[in-house]
């Protein structure tokens, strides 16, 4: 084997390594792009229950303040 043929084998050896590293990293990267889809659509959905829940709070605050004036109102 001549040395031109063993710097082709060896930088063949080379790249094919760093294809498959980077083939890995990108099956593991998905798989985690995978994790955080559910972890968004699961915070994006208590999000909009909390955010539901707030309206709902604000609400009952508003319409307690603003009965209790019409209340003292009417008192005076």
């Amino acid at each position: 084997m001549d040395p031109f043929q063993m710097v082709v084998i060896i930088v063949a050896i080379v790249f094919g390594t760093k294809a498959w590293r980077d083939h890995m990293r990108f099956k593991e990267m998905r798989a985690n792009d995978r994790a955080s889809d559910v972890e968004f659509e699961r915070m994006s959905a208590e999000v909009t229950r909390l955010k539901e829940r707030v309206r709902v709070l604000e609400k009952i605050v508003t319409d307690g303040d603003h009965r209790l004036h019409e209340e003292i109102s009417r008192l005076a």
